[in-house]
C-alpha cells in the first residue's frame, strides 16, 4: 500500500494563504531611505518594482506627529515592518499591509510640512520641519499643495472675495486644473500664497480693498511674480486662517478670532483631530477609509457611492474634513455610536422617509390608552389648547377684561371661575398642525372643578404629553398691584415732581420719550383736555411719595378717592371699578315709565408681564366716566387712555393728564332791594369760581416671592 504524507500540502497551502495579498498587488514596495536634503530637509526615497499606477494617498497628523503614506496595488517586499532612523525629524517608520495596499506611517519628532513627487517607479517625499517659530516671526516654513506629474504652465481662471455666512472673509480661487502646485506661507502680517509656474490674467491682476465687507481680511492683492502668481492677504487684529482645495477650486478663509468664538452657536463645532491631506484623482471610498483608519471608527459608504476626488487639506479637523468631502461629492453622512453610514443625500433622504412612514403605519395600529391628568397650576383647558397645538395665548385672550361699556369682557372674566366645563378635541379632522403633542387619532377633555386634563392616545404620545406637561404646569409668577387714585388741584402733580425728581416718560399724543426731573407732566390748557403723562418714581421715593399724599389730604389740596390692592399672576389683566349708577325715567308704549340706571364708572384695568430682569411691564387702560345731568337721560363723557409703561419691581409709576374744570356763578342779594336802579348793586353780590383738579393714579407692582410667601 502506498502512504502519501498530508503534512507537505498543508504547509504549501498555509505559506499559499499567507502570500495571498502579496500575490494580489501587482507592484511591490522595494526600498525605503532617507537623506538629508537641503535647507534641513529630509529627503524619503521609495523605491517600486514598478511605477505606480494610482496616485498615493499622503496624509499627517499632529498629535502625535506622522506621516502616513498609502500605496494603493502594491505589496511589501522589505522583508521588514519597521526601521528606526533618527533622521531630522524622521524617527522612525512602520509599515502595515492590509489586502492590496500598503501603508508607510512615518513616525515624527515635530510638526512638518510635506511635498510628494513621483518620477518613474521612485516616490520622493520632501519634508521641512517646522521650529519654533520667535515671538514676531517674518517667514514661516511653508504649507505646500504639491503639484504632481510633469511639471507644466498652469493658469488662474478667477479670483472672488464674499463675506461667509459667520463674518469670514473667504476667497475663492478658480484653477485652470487641479494639479496646481500651492505654498501658504505667513509673511509678517500678511498671508502669501504663490501657485506655481501659473500666469496670470491682466484683468486679474489688481489690489482689492474688501475692508467694505467687515470680515477679519482688508486687502487682497494678486500679482506675478516670476513664473509664479502670488496672492497677498492682509488681515487685521487677530485672526486665523484655513485653506482646503478641492478640484481645480482653492478656498482660503480667514476669520476673526472674536468672530470664531462669538459663531460657536451658529455653526458646527469641529473637534476631531487636526490632519492634513493631500489627495489628487483617488476614489472617494479610498478616502473614506483613509478618515476611518485615522479615526478608529466605523464608516460604511453606500454602494451608490463612487467617483474620484482631488482634494487638499491642511491643519484641519478630521470631523471637518469629511464635512468638506460630502459636500464635494453630494453626500451626507448619519452616525450612530462609533458607525458613521455615508451615501448621496438623495438616497439618505428616501432611505429616512421609507423609516417615517414604516414608523407612522406601526403607530396607526398601536391600541389606544385614556389617562387622566391633574394639573396644579395650569388651567385645564389651556392644557388642552397646548397639546392640540393650539395658541394658550390665543385662549387666554377670549376672557381679556376690558374697560369698554359696550364689551362684557369685565362680566366674563368674573363668572369664569366656577363652572364645570368640559370639551373634547379629537383628531381626523383634516388639519394639520406642526404643534400639535397629540397624533391623529388621538383626543382631549377637560374637567374645570377637578382641573384635570383627559387624553385618549397611543401609549408613545402619552409619554410626549407627560413631557410638555411637566414644562407648562409649573407656578405662575404673581404681582401685587397698589393703586392709589387721587383727585388733587392742578398744581399738586408739579409740586410733586419738584421736591422728589422723577422720570418723565413722556405723553401718549407725543412719540418722543425724555428724561427729567422736576418738570410738571405735559397738559392741555383748556378744560377737559387730556393729555396724559407718565412718571415714574424709584423705589426709594415710596415713603417720601406717601408722606407727600397724606400732607396733600391735610392740606385739603386734594383727597385719595380709593387705595385698592389686587394680586394678579403674570399676563393676566386686573380690573379696578369705582363709581355709581345714575338714575333716570324712561317711558314706552308697552311698560309705561320706568326707572333706568346708566353707569358712570372709573376703572382701572392693569395686565402685567414680568421680565426675565424681574422688570415689569404694565399695560395700562384708565376709562373716567363723567355724567351730563342737563339732558335725560343723563349723557356720559367718557375719556379713556391706552398705554404701556416699564417699571422695576417696587416701582411707582404716576399717570396723570385726566382734569376737571368746575365753573360756577353766584348771586346773593335782598329781595326787592336789589332791583333798585343804581342803588340795587348795594344790596346784591356776585361771586365766580373756576376750580380745575387733575386725577393722578399711583401704580405700585411688587412680585410675590412664592418661596418665601412674601413679596419682593
Amino acid at each position: 500500500m502506498l502512504k502519501i504524507s498530508t503534512w507537505p500540502a498543508w504547509l504549501a497551502s498555509l505559506a499559499l494563504l499567507i502570500a495571498m495579498p502579496a500575490l494580489a498587488a501587482q507592484n511591490a514596495l522595494n526600498t525605503v531611505s532617507v537623506a538629508e536634503g537641503e535647507s534641513g530637509s529630509q529627503v524619503i526615497k521609495i523605491i517600486l518594482k514598478e511605477a505606480l499606477a494610482g496616485e498615493p494617498v499622503s496624509f499627517s497628523t499632529s498629535n502625535p506627529h506622522r506621516l502616513v503614506l498609502d500605496l494603493p496595488n502594491t505589496g511589501n517586499s522589505l522583508g521588514r515592518t519597521q526601521e528606526n532612523l533618527n533622521v531630522g525629524v524622521i524617527k522612525n517608520y512602520q509599515v502595515v499591509q492590509s489586502g492590496d495596499r500598503t501603508r508607510i506611517v512615518f513616525n515624527l519628532n515635530g510638526p512638518a510640512s510635506h511635498e510628494l513627487r513621483k518620477e518613474r517607479n521612485m516616490l520622493l517625499a520632501v519634508l521641512r520641519g517646522v521650529g519654533k517659530a520667535a515671538s514676531e516671526p517674518t517667514t514661516v516654513v511653508p504649507t505646500r499643495f504639491a503639484e504632481t506629474g510633469k511639471q507644466r504652465d498652469h493658469g488662474i481662471r478667477d479670483v472672488e472675495f464674499r463675506r461667509g455666512k459667520n463674518g469670514e472673509g473667504r476667497i475663492a480661487v478658480t484653477l485652470s486644473d487641479p494639479g496646481v502646485g500651492i505654498d501658504i506661507q505667513q509673511k509678517g502680517k500678511a498671508i502669501q500664497v504663490d501657485f506655481l509656474n501659473t500666469s496670470l490674467p491682466s484683468p486679474l491682476q489688481r489690489r482689492m480693498d474688501v475692508s467694505d465687507f467687515a470680515t477679519a481680511a482688508q486687502m487682497v492683492e494678486t500679482f506675478e511674480q516670476d513664473k509664479n502668481t502670488r496672492m497677498l492677504v492682509t488681515p487685521k487684529g487677530k485672526w486665523d486662517y484655513s485653506a482646503h482645495q478641492t478640484g481645480n477650486q482653492f478656498i482660503m478663509e480667514v476669520r476673526s478670532l472674536d468672530d470664531a468664538k462669538a459663531a460657536k452657536s451658529d455653526k458646527p463645532l469641529y473637534t476631531g483631530e487636526k490632519l492634513t491631506l493631500n489627495f489628487q484623482n483617488v476614489e472617494v471610498r479610498a478616502v473614506l477609509q483613509v478618515i476611518a483608519d485615522f479615526t478608529g471608527l466605523n464608516i460604511i459608504a453606500s454602494d451608490t457611492v463612487a467617483g474620484n476626488l482631488t482634494l487638499r487639506l491642511k491643519d484641519v479637523p478630521w470631523d471637518q474634513a469629511l464635512d468638506i468631502i460630502m459636500r464635494a461629492k453630494g453626500l451626507d453622512k448619519r452616525a450612530s455610536g462609533n458607525v458613521i453610514w455615508v451615501a448621496p443625500r438623495d438616497e439618505l433622504i428616501a432611505k429616512e422617509k421609507l423609516e417615517l412612514e414604516a414608523r407612522k403605519s406601526i403607530a396607526e395600529l398601536e391600541p389606544l390608552v385614556t389617562r387622566s391628568y391633574p394639573l396644579n397650576y395650569i388651567r385645564a383647558d389651556e392644557a388642552m389648547a397646548v397639546v392640540s397645538g393650539e395658541s394658550r395665548s390665543l385662549r387666554s385672550n377670549q376672557e381679556t377684561a376690558t374697560c369698554s361699556p359696550s364689551s362684557e369682557g369685565i362680566k366674563a372674566e368674573m363668572s369664569t371661575g366656577g363652572n364645570t366645563t368640559t370639551n373634547t378635541s379629537q383628531g381626523g379632522t383634516g388639519r394639520t398642525n406642526v404643534n400639535r403633542v397629540l397624533s391623529d387619532r388621538g383626543g382631549a377633555s377637560h374637567d374645570l372643578t377637578t382641573n384635570t386634563l383627559v387624553i385618549t392616545d397611543t401609549p408613545s404620545r402619552h409619554d410626549a404629553v407627560e413631557e410638555v406637561l411637566k414644562g407648562v404646569d409649573v407656578p405662575t409668577r404673581q404681582v401685587m398691584i397698589e393703586a392709589r387714585i387721587v383727585i388733587a388741584g392742578d398744581t399738586f402733580n408739579k409740586d410733586l415732581g419738584v421736591k422728589l425728581g422723577f422720570r418723565d416718560v413722556g405723553n401718549i399724543n407725543d412719540t418722543d420719550v425724555t428724561t427729567s426731573a422736576g418738570v410738571n407732566l405735559p397738559r392741555a390748557g383748556i378744560p377737559g383736555a387730556s393729555t396724559f403723562g407718565i412718571t415714574l418714581f424709584n423705589a426709594g421715593a415710596n415713603a417720601l411719595l406717601s408722606l407727600e399724599i397724606d400732607a396733600m389730604e391735610a392740606d385739603r389740596r386734594g383727597k385719595v378717592v380709593s387705595n385698592p390692592r389686587v394680586v394678579t399672576t403674570n399676563l393676566r389683566p386686573a380690573v379696578i371699578l369705582q363709581g355709581s349708577q345714575i338714575p333716570y325715567l324712561s317711558s314706552s308704549a308697552n311698560t309705561g315709565t320706568e326707572t333706568e340706571f346708566k353707569d358712570a364708572l372709573l376703572c382701572l384695568l392693569v395686565s402685567p408681564q414680568i421680565l426675565n430682569n424681574d422688570a415689569i411691564i404694565l399695560n395700562v387702560e384708565v376709562t373716567k366716566d363723567v355724567p351730563d345731568r342737563s339732558v335725560s337721560p343723563p349723557a356720559i363723557n367718557v375719556r379713556r387712555v391706552k398705554t404701556q409703561v416699564r417699571v422695576n419691581n417696587g416701582e411707582t409709576a404716576v399717570l396723570g393728564g385726566i382734569f376737571e374744570q368746575e365753573t360756577e356763578d353766584s348771586t346773593e342779594k335782598v329781595p326787592f332791594l336789589a332791583d333798585l336802579p343804581v342803588l340795587g348793586h348795594l344790596f346784591k353780590s356776585t361771586s365766580k369760581s373756576d376750580e380745575k383738579r387733575e386725577m393722578l393714579i399711583f401704580l405700585t407692582p411688587r412680585i410675590i416671592d412664592e418661596r418665601l410667601g412674601s413679596m419682593r
